[in-house]
């Protein structure tokens, strides 16, 4: 199974906790892609996902299976080239584009499912990996809210969640639709960029059920939960935003003890590499 992550030095916790969770629900060899970059915006130092976390996670990941493999690639020369300047203001961390450049790495396998760092594996996801895309750029769940009000089809809800995608690369690449995406978020201000980018500008795109990208509370057939961002309208209109490693919070607010162990075992691996740093 091939999977690919793409951020910053911010996106460590919740790599970890992801890779994890992929390991105890799945049978077959894990390969996985980071893509991360660095750079200097607005005086502002972005880092990227640091080497010893990634070693870390290799030894964690061959106690597994011996033939698995995390390999971290920095594309900061090609973002570099193609700064996406109109939305590096956005409240969404400007490198989470970096996976619109999947494409200029050729290290990444052709076939290739594409998770956000806030996203846990509950089961096997190889149902939601194995199937045929290949009349497909790529296959991915309706976003929760995002596909009542934006949609290329007024007639129909089309407008996909970017934290979970399954991508056809060799088709991608073939129709040069991360490029277009790039060239689109360099010159269009857009709320989430590259999701929307994408779904504007893909040609092919398969829904899956929601089971594979569950956006707003676990169900009992969900396979791969995403802590995003929701509303809450009682006792008033607000949202809420929790993250896997806001481990209190996801107890506090969320409710949500499912993944318990998991959590600790995820707090005493980060730990281990915090003190090793010191």
């Amino acid at each position: 199974m091939n999977v690919l992550y793409c951020g910053d030095g911010n996106i460590e916790r919740g790599l970890i906790i992801s890779v994890m969770s992929l390991l105890k629900n799945i049978s077959v060899e894990l390969h996985v892609w980071v893509v991360t970059a660095e750079m200097d915006f607005n005086g502002k130092h972005i880092s990227p996902v640091r080497e010893d976390v990634i070693s870390s996670l290799n030894e964690y990941m061959r106690g597994y299976n011996s033939l698995n493999s995390i390999t971290l690639i920095d594309v900061s020369e090609h973002f570099k080239k193609e700064v996406p300047t109109v939305n590096m203001g956005t409240r969404f961390t400007p490198f989470c584009m970096l996976r619109l450049f999947s494409d200029e790495v050729p290290e990444i396998p052709d076939k290739i499912m594409y998770l956000d760092n806030d996203v846990i594996c509950r089961s096997d996801p190889s149902e939601f990996y194995n199937q045929d895309i290949t009349d497909y750029e790529l296959a991915g769940v309706l976003d929760y809210y995002g596909s009542w009000f934006f949609r290329r089809n007024p007639f129909k809800r089309d407008y996909l969640n970017s934290g979970v995608l399954l991508m056809n690369m060799a088709k991608i690449r073939e129709t040069g639709l991360f490029k277009k995406c790039r060239k689109r978020c360099c010159e269009k201000q857009m709320f989430m960029p590259d999701q929307s980018a994408i779904n504007k500008l893909a040609v092919s795109k398969k829904i899956c059920p929601r089971r594979f990208n569950e956006q707003r509370k676990l169900r009992s057939d969900t396979v791969m939960q995403h802590f995003t961002t929701s509303f809450r309208f009682f006792p008033y209109i607000r949202t809420v935003t929790v993250k896997p490693w806001d481990i209190e919070r996801v107890h506090e607010v969320l409710k949500l003890h499912e993944y318990d162990d998991l959590l600790s075992e995820y707090t005493v691996f980060y730990n281990s590499i915090t003190n090793n740093r010191q």
